[in-house]
Order: C-alpha cells, then sequence, then structure tokens
C-alpha cells in the first residue's frame, strides 16, 4: 500500500475521532498517532467536557501515545489530525519529536503548520515533514456543518 493510501486510512480514523467530538458538542476535530504503520493511539477534542483548554485533539492523542509507549519521545511516529494543529498543539508534537504530520484541513485563524515559515522561524533541529488536504473535504464539511449548527 502507497503513502498516500495509508495517509487516508489513518485520516478517516481521525475523522471518526472528530465525530466522536461532535456528538458529545465538542469542535469536531479527531487525532491519531501512528508509529510502524500502526495505530498508537486516538485522540478527540475534549475540552468542554473536561473543563481543560489542554484537552486538544493532539494533545489527548501524544499523551494516550506516551503512556502506551512508556516514553515521550514519539520518535518516527505520524500524527493524523483533521484539522491543522494550533500552536499549543505544534509545540507538543515537537517536544514529543513526532517526525511527520498529516492534517485534513487547514486552519486560518490559528493553524501554524501551513506557514512553512514556522519550521525556520524557530529552532527546530529535526525536520517535521508536514503534508495536509488529506480528505480535506469531509475533514472542512464537519468542522462547517458543526459550526452551522451553533449559530
Amino acid at each position: 500500500m502507497c503513502i498516500q493510501e495509508k495517509d487516508k486510512e489513518f485520516m478517516e480514523v481521525a475523522i471518526k475521532e472528530a465525530k466522536k467530538a461532535y456528538k458529545i458538542g465538542e469542535i469536531p476535530v479527531g487525532a491519531v498517532v501512528v508509529s510502524n504503520n500502526k495505530i498508537v493511539s486516538t485522540g478527540f477534542n475534549e475540552r468542554e467536557k473536561k473543563n481543560n483548554a489542554l484537552a486538544h485533539a493532539e494533545i489527548v492523542a501524544i499523551n494516550s501515545a506516551c503512556r502506551k509507549l512508556k516514553s515521550w519521545r514519539l520518535l518516527n511516529s505520524t500524527i493524523y489530525v483533521t484539522l491543522e494543529p494550533c500552536i499549543m498543539c505544534a509545540g507538543a508534537i515537537i517536544n514529543s519529536k513526532i517526525k511527520r504530520v498529516v492534517f485534513g484541513t487547514r486552519c486560518d485563524k490559528n493553524g501554524l503548520f501551513s506557514s512553512f515559515k514556522f519550521l525556520d522561524e524557530f529552532y527546530i533541529k529535526e525536520k517535521i515533514e508536514i503534508s495536509f488536504g488529506v480528505c480535506e473535504k469531509e475533514c472542512k464539511e464537519l468542522l462547517q456543518k458543526f459550526f452551522k449548527t451553533l449559530r
């Protein structure tokens, strides 16, 4: 199976996680940490449920992966996220040494990785590979549907 097919497969799992968030009234963002082509952990937004500003999908998935792998270093891992990570989540991704970030749709308001200057502007020893637009239509439509119901 080629990289694009694997990316789509893992992003579909992230979309399922985002739908869990949607069902409980959270902004529908899902994340999946993958290592050696195997899912290590998943997560979805739980800020409202947990009354915790840190409970973004990426943070939830990274915390779970660290516990499962018994290491804060998620070397050679990829994180799949339905929405481009914010600055807090980007920091967690960098500090956990995740090698690759794949996200579905850009976030013009808070997203950080689509600005490739970000990687050059900050001192990052290891380069992070970034891919975006995987299952973009599904990721974007889920977010639009959620925000439409709020208005």
